[in-house]
Formats: structure tokens, sequence, C-alpha cells
């Protein structure tokens, strides 16, 4: 299993020059708000394409640059907006394709989404979907390598560097959602309430319903989401030289590599809490617009306001996030419970004190009535149902993913390495501990608490490409201020000892050139400061010699 495939949405055409007026004496951003609109056309092109090809052909790192290359242009935008110093036309309205809500025929709706703020929040949902896929297409390339008897060391610990960036690329996407739903989306609700509108609340007064990609809590639940799938890869990379040293003779008693089964089986809790914690909060939307309004029984659409053809009115979009989504949060909490308590087993088995006997068997059948009921047709029937259907998005339906080993047949591997266990453990209780096997309810008292191995990466966003915030800008503002300064200050005057930024040097001339304490004249002496560090709008730089200049009877220096 490698992670949750999402179906990356898609976006309309849209000219910035059309509703960005420039305020600035010499239309200094003109050209800058031409960019914008090419990096935006870039993205929707290259998600366009990506929506048209197979999922084994899609260029996720492509997708991932050219995002990078938008992001920066969007941000310049909402700060030159924030200063004055571009003015909007109107509010303008992007429209976007919503992947994580649920509709009636299992499509994407196409929603127009007011504001900046809306813009940039699609588009980092977007940047945090193409890391989790990029992480899902690496991972997806190694194969079960840890269980191939002919790697050599060196490729696996290769391998190991290649499943470790996967990691490292879901802790990014998690920090994204982090910063979508703690930082951007409340961005967008203050900006809805500057403008007296009901754009953040729920079909409010001639506003829009926010669609469960941009609300909070769905994103939180990506957050964690991004991060158990991240820990769960993270475990793979722990237990994968034992699983190599294991390949020839699965089962107990277990490789001196195996790291703490305690250890593992903490490991699995962890990540059984976050998906459990996920799946809550993603339902919350669906929750809310059921319980909100007259006729809870029908489920409010969501979208701009307006009637046009363009929005989420007739689309069968609802407030509730995927089907797909949901099921997926289900499965993986009960897999990895079935985990932890298969390790717990294995921990209790390897133990020598007295009565843990009994609790590795107790454990490990709980363990075993979990796969079983996972690996049952009745639940991989249910699994079956959503948008993802026929495309096998997370390694079900017919057990043949990318990935070398579907979900189907990871249960059915693990399912055999608890009966291993299992047949040993007991046969070790039933004929030299003879402790008895507790129930349920007092295993359940002994399982401690998840610990999580991995943490979200904090997002940065990106510099401006222009307006506040950017390099070009500072350097704007800083040559006006001097500028500024140099015209009030008035000009140089060598005929007098009124002079701006000078020194004055006395020196004694006579009339032939040569010292004379008797005689006195002033020279002004002008110091250019050096502005060599000093850029222009265009980021060339230009440096300017320091310069001095003397002034007077006779040559001095």
């Amino acid at each position: 299993m490698t992670g949750y495939v999402y179906e990356l949405p898609t976006t309309g055409a849209i000219s910035f020059a059309e509703f960005c007026i420039d305020t600035t004496g010499g239309n200094v951003y003109t050209s800058h708000i031409a960019e914008a609109t090419q990096a935006r056309a870039n993205m929707r092109g290259v998600l366009k394409e990506c929506k048209r090809m197979d999922s084994g052909e899609r260029d996720y790192l492509r997708i991932i640059k050219v995002l990078d290359d938008y992001l920066p242009h969007v941000y310049g935008i909402i700060a030159c907006v924030a200063s004055g110093e571009i003015r909007l036309k109107y509010d303008p309205e992007f429209s976007w394709r919503t992947t994580l809500s649920s509709t009636l025929f299992h499509t994407s709706p196409r929603l127009r989404l007011p504001s900046l703020h809306a813009d940039l929040a699609s588009t980092l949902l977007t940047y945090s979907m193409a890391l989790s896929n990029f992480s899902h297409s690496v991972v997806s390339s190694l194969g079960a390598y840890e269980y191939e008897r002919a790697i050599s060391e060196k490729e696996r610990k290769d391998k190991d560097e290649r499943l470790n960036f996967g990691v490292l690329l879901l802790c990014r996407a998690s920090g994204i959602h982090t910063a979508i739903g703690e930082g951007v989306l409340g961005e967008l609700e203050r900006a809805s309430n500057a403008c007296g509108s009901a754009e953040g609340s729920r079909g409010g007064r001639g506003g829009w319903v926010r669609p469960p990609d941009l609300e909070k809590e769905v994103n939180a639940a990506l957050t964690k989401m991004a991060l158990a799938d991240a820990q769960t890869l993270a475990i793979r990379k722990l237990l994968s030289k034992a699983a190599f040293d294991s390949t020839l003779s699965p089962g107990p008693p277990l490789p001196k590599s195996h790291p703490s089964t305690a250890l593992i089986a903490k490991l699995h809790l962890g990540c059984a809490a976050l998906y459990s914690s996920a799946r809550a909060l993603a339902m919350t939307p669906s929750k809310a617009s059921s319980a909100s309004g007259p006729g809870s029984g029908l489920k409010a659409n969501f979208g701009s306001g307006s009637k046009s053809s363009g929005n989420g009115s007739g689309t069968g979009a609802t407030a509730e996030v995927s089907a797909d989504l949901l099921k997926y949060l289900e499965k993986e909490t009960k897999f990895h419970t079935a985990l932890a308590h298969k390790w717990l087993g294995v921990d209790a088995g390897e133990s020598a004190k007295a009565g843990k006997g009994g609790e590795a068997v107790g454990f490990l059948k709980w363990a075993q009535q979990e796969l079983e009921d996972l690996s049952g047709p009745g639940f991989s029937k249910g699994l079956s149902i959503g948008r993802g259907k026929g495309n096998d998005k997370d390694g079900d339906g017919d057990g043949k993913g990318k990935g070398g080993r579907s979900r189907k047949v990871r249960i059915e591997d693990e399912l055999k390495s608890v009966k291993v266990f299992l047949g040993h453990y007991r046969k070790m209780n039933d004929s030299l501990t003879f402790d008895p096997v507790p129930k349920q309810s007092v295993l359940q008292a002994l399982i401690p608490e998840g610990i999580m191995a991995v943490s979200a990466k904090a997002y940065a966003p990106p510099e401006p490409a222009f307006g506040p915030g950017s390099r070009r800008y500072e350097a704007r503002t800083r040559r006006s201020s001097r500028d500024q300064e140099e015209d009030g200050s008035g000009s140089c005057n060598f005929g007098g000892e009124q002079t701006f930024g000078m020194e004055k040097l006395q020196v004694d001339v006579d009339a032939g050139g040569h010292a004379d304490r008797r005689k006195k004249k002033y020279a002004a002496v002008p110091v250019f400061e050096d502005s060599s560090d000093d850029d222009d709008d265009d980021g060339i730089g230009r440096t300017a010699t320091a310069a001095r200049t003397y002034v007077g009877e006779g040559s001095y220096f």
C-alpha cells in the first residue's frame, strides 16, 4: 500500500489584466500582471493534460514545478491589492473543478470561487495533492524490494533512501494542508467579512456555499492523513532490513536486525489514531450541512450564487467529502489497528515474563479476526463504489496495483504472518506456559498509546514575484527614498559653504598655489556614497563608483 491517490483538480482560464488596475505612477506592475496570467495559463494547461493521461504516464514532478512558478505571482497580486498599488475593477471569480466533493454521478463539479484567496487556497490544495501523488509514484516504482531474495545490500539501502524521499514529500504535503486550514482560509473569511458578503458562511445571503475542499475541518483531516501515510512508509523503511532477513524463514524467531516489536506496535497505533481522527474531521461538513436550514434531508448545493452554467447548481454537488476518501480512511484505521494487535502479540510472545504467553495468543487471535474481516468479500465489495471505480486508485479492486503489493495482497500476506506467529505461540502456551488467554476487554486495557515518528514540514510561502515583500520592491523603495532626500536637499553650491552630503575641507592656499597660513579658503568636497548594493526594477545591479572632488586653488591629491 502506497497511499491515497488524489484526482487532481482543473481550473478555467482567466486574465488578471481584465480586473487588475495598476495604480502606480509608472505602471510598474503591468508586465507582472501579464506574467501572472501566463503562469496561471501554464498551470491550467498542465492540469488539463494530466487529467487526460493514464495514471502511469502522469508527470507529477512537472506539475509541482509549474505550481511553484505560479504561486509567487498570486502572492504578489494579493500583496499589491492589500497595499493599494493594484486596484480590482470587480471581485474576480475563479473556476475550479473540486475533486474531494461528493457528487450524485461521481463527477468533479465545476465551481466559481470568488476572491483571490480562494484561488490561492485551491492552488495550494492542488500543490499538496500533487506532492502526495508524487510520493505514491516514487514508492510504487520500488515494488516489494524488501522481499526480493536476490537484492544486494547497496540496492536495498538505495531504495530505502527513495522510500524516505516519499516520506518527506508527504510531510511537505501535510504542512501545506496546515497552512491552508490555519492561514489562507482565515484570510478568505476576513476578506469576505470586509466585503460585507456572506462568502464565509454556509448558504449565506446571496453568497456561495463553500465546498468541502475549502473547509478547515477537511484540510485538518488531510493534514492528519498525509502524516499517517508518511508514518506508514517510515514503518516500512524501519522493517526493510528485518523483512529481507526473514524472507527465507518468516515467523519466529525474529532476526537480530528486527526493531523493537513494542515500538512497531505503538507506531501502528499512532497511524490508526490519525486515520480515525481524519475520518471524523472529514465527515464534519456533511453533518453540518444536513443539520442546517429547513429540510435537513436535502443536501445543499455549493458554489457561486449565480445561476449561470458555470456554477455548482444542477451538478448534484453536495457538501460532503467523496466516499472514496472516507472509505480509504476507514480501511487504513482498521488495518493499522490489526497490525498493532499483531505486534503487541509478538511482543508478548517474545517476552519471558509470566502470563505473557496468554496475552500473545489473545492479541494474535484478535489481529487474525480483524484481518479476516478486512479481506472478506462483503467489505471489499463495498470499497468499489465511488469516482475511483476501475482506476484502482489505492491498490484495491482487482489486487493488481502498481506498487507490487496491493492492499488485498498485503492483507493476505499479513494474515499468513499472523497465523504463523499464532501457531507458534499457541503451541508454546499449550505445552509449556499454560497461561489463560485474556478476553478482548482485558487486552484492550493493555494497549498503550500510539506514538509518531514523523512530523509535518511547515510550509514557507514563496517570496512574491513582485510588490510588497519582493526584493525588487524593497530596492525600488530604498532608491525612491534616497531620491526624495536628495531632491529635498537642494543643489550643491560650491561658491558658498552650504552643501548637502559634503564634507568641508579647510586648506591654506596662496596666490602661487602654495600653503599659506595667513590666507584661508574653503573648498567643498562632495562625498558620494557607494550604491553598489542597489538594483533597479529589472533586477540588474548598478554600481556607482565612489568619487571625491576637491575644489580650490591648486591640486593636492
